[in-house]
């Protein structure tokens, strides 16, 4: 059992909260904070909190045949990116949050940390008296059965890219077209669908502050 206590001492951790950013700009971005951490691990830790347009990406190792469309003629853009995982897919009203952390300053463990992501999405959720769930064996935040977060990390020299993808008020049919992390029997849902009138802006916030308080952080650039 992994604790979803937070660490100490608390660490500095850059906030950038920003609106709609192309994959690759966010994708490059991130490669490059995590080599500068590699060089330099006394620098800050990142979070970054932004959208998408719409855009494919499938993990080092994912299948393609959880893919119901042909990559040689899709109008959407497809990336196999170094996190691990299956098929997802971004656009507008899903936040996607990168944390760039050192886990030498928190805890060394792959398993500690994706238990801490999914720690700060079940939180934001309850703030809306929604009960999100863990399924054993599976990564991801459900609601009724329905998956609402999912994960995918890279953690390299124990610095970690990619992260979490929240769907607030996304439109959902892009998933359609593929196996959505290549589980077939349990749908993908959004918060607007329990919630319609819930408010984008308000839960990048509420994700932020509570990324700060599961992993003991004092977020920079907060407003």
């Amino acid at each position: 059992m992994f604790s979803d206590t937070k660490p100490h001492p608390t660490r500095l951790c850059e906030f950038y909260n920003l609106g709609l950013m192309d994959y690759i700009q966010a994708w490059n971005w991130q490669r490059s904070l995590v080599e500068s951490r590699r060089s330099h691990p006394e620098l800050n830790d990142v979070l970054i909190v932004l959208e998408h347009p719409p855009v494919y990406t499938l993990g080092t190792g994912a299948s393609l045949d959880f893919l119901k469309f042909d990559l040689e003629t899709s109008e959407v853009p497809v990336h196999r990116i170094e996190r691990g995982g299956e098929v997802t897919y971004h656009c507008p009203g899903q936040l996607v949050g990168y944390p760039i952390l050192n886990l030498r300053h928190y805890r060394p463990d792959l398993h500690w940390y994706l238990r801490q992501l999914e720690a700060v999405l079940i939180q934001v959720l309850g703030l809306y008296g929604l009960e999100g769930c863990r399924i054993p064996g599976m990564t991801g935040v459900w609601v009724e059965g329905r998956k609402v977060a999912a994960i995918g990390i890279k953690v390299s020299r124990w610095i970690t890219m990619h992260g979490f993808a929240l769907n607030v008020c996304p439109d959902l049919q892009g998933f359609q077209k593929i196996v959505p992390c290549g589980i077939a029997d349990r749908p993908v849902g959004s918060l607007a669908e329990f919630i319609p009138d819930i408010q984008i802006d308000l839960v990048r916030q509420q994700l932020a502050i509570t990324f700060a308080e599961v992993f003991g952080l004092q977020l920079m650039n907060f407003s």
